[in-house]
């Protein structure tokens, strides 16, 4: 049959050509030639796992660079500046500043320095107090267990440079029993609130008021802080790290610990046995420097624009209608002679704000509305 007899040579043809390929290969030494790939004929394949784009923003996703992270560490060469400054009309320092972050970041870290601390020292005599203070507790326990009531033993205040504007430990009110001294926490022992080396409560809350007064307010998780001291500062001049979204990430939004904060952030060891109000203070201080722009940000999307004590301006548009009513009198005439005053603002407080000349050193400023204390 046609049919067998085409099978027959099939057959026939595949055994010579298997035996060719046995030949061929004993003559190469048992080597397999590869033939030579043409580019004109080499399809790319899909879904390479090749390297893909190399535009100045593409970034591998290693390691190191996970989907969803930031990309604005990424480096961009120095034609791309030109680029941007040339095609939207851009200074080129400011697109310098907004794509390399890590010399402004580096310059604004503050060290954790405690050589000058002096515990219980008050008032400072010589450092200056500047534009920004950063507040920090220790507190002890009263009431039935589990003492969960907190009494202030210890505030300490520092400027924006870390510098000690103030520290004291604070005696117990008349008719008050301290019954958890949290000296593991807090490093308050028994003859820290005693009379001969403690301040009276009054006079310590009156200082911190005074010196907050015209100025702003740093901390972290400051509401406690201000519970125990029985004072309320204004809420659009508080910078409480602690409710910064940036530092809430890791957190998944809930308020981070500062411990944690000072070393991620910071490369800072603190709170690893007993706490230092002017230690703690002074971490928050160095979050907010790193993060001043963001924090400030912040505040002005909530509040708007506006220097320290914006209610000010509320208050005389207040006795201007009274005025008009025929409310005000004789001796207020010279209210505000009487307070306008001087704030020294520090070297570095108003980079982000001021000209590019210089940092301000002096601003003239009104004294705005004195913090209210609760009775």
């Amino acid at each position: 049959m046609p049919g067998l007899e085409l099978s027959s040579n099939w057959k026939i043809l595949q055994g010579r050509l298997e035996a060719g390929k046995k030949a061929e290969a004993k003559i190469n030494g048992g080597v397999k030639r590869q033939r030579p790939e043409d580019p004109k004929f080499t399809r790319p394949r899909p879904y390479s796992r090749g390297p893909k784009a190399t535009g100045d923003n593409s970034i591998p996703l290693t390691k190191e660079r996970k989907m969803g992270s930031s990309m604005s560490s990424a480096p961009v060469p120095a034609e791309r500046h030109a680029t941007l400054a040339k095609d939207h009309d851009i200074d080129p320092s400011d697109i310098h500043a907004a794509f390399d972050h890590s010399a402004s970041s580096s310059a604004k870290v503050l060290p954790n320095d405690a050589r000058n601390d002096e515990i219980n020292a008050g008032l400072h005599p010589t450092n200056k107090p500047g534009k920004y203070l950063s507040l920090d507790c220790e507190m002890v326990g009263t009431g039935p267990p589990p003492h969960a009531d907190h009494l202030l033993a210890r505030v300490s205040l520092v400027n924006y440079h870390g510098q000690q504007i103030y520290d004291s430990y604070v005696q117990t009110p008349a008719g008050t029993k301290v019954t958890d001294y949290r000296t593991s926490v807090s490093g308050i022992r028994p003859h820290h609130l005693l009379p001969d080396t403690a301040r009276p409560f009054a006079e310590v809350q009156r200082t911190v008021s005074d010196l907050l007064e015209t100025r702003v307010l740093v901390g972290h998780a400051l509401k406690k802080d201000l519970e125990v001291l029985e004072l309320k500062h204004r809420p659009r001049d508080v910078r409480d790290t602690s409710r910064y979204s940036g530092y809430r990430i890791e957190s998944k939004g809930k308020p981070p610990a500062l411990r944690k904060l000072a070393a991620s952030e910071l490369g800072w060891k603190i709170q690893e046995g007993e706490h230092s109000s002017i230690e703690d203070a002074r971490a928050a201080m160095g979050l907010f420097r790193k993060r001043k722009g963001e924090i400030e940000g912040e505040v002005v999307r909530k509040y708007g624009k506006g220097g320290p004590g914006g209610a000010k301006k509320k208050e005389q548009e207040s006795k201007a209608g009274a005025a008009e009513l025929g409310e005000d009198d004789e001796d207020g005439e010279g209210d505000d002679e009487e307070e306008d005053e001087e704030l020294e603002t520090l070297d570095g407080e108003d980079d982000d704000v001021a000209s590019k000349t210089g940092p301000v050193q002096v601003k003239k400023k009104r004294k705005k509305k004195k913090n209210t204390r609760r009775k």
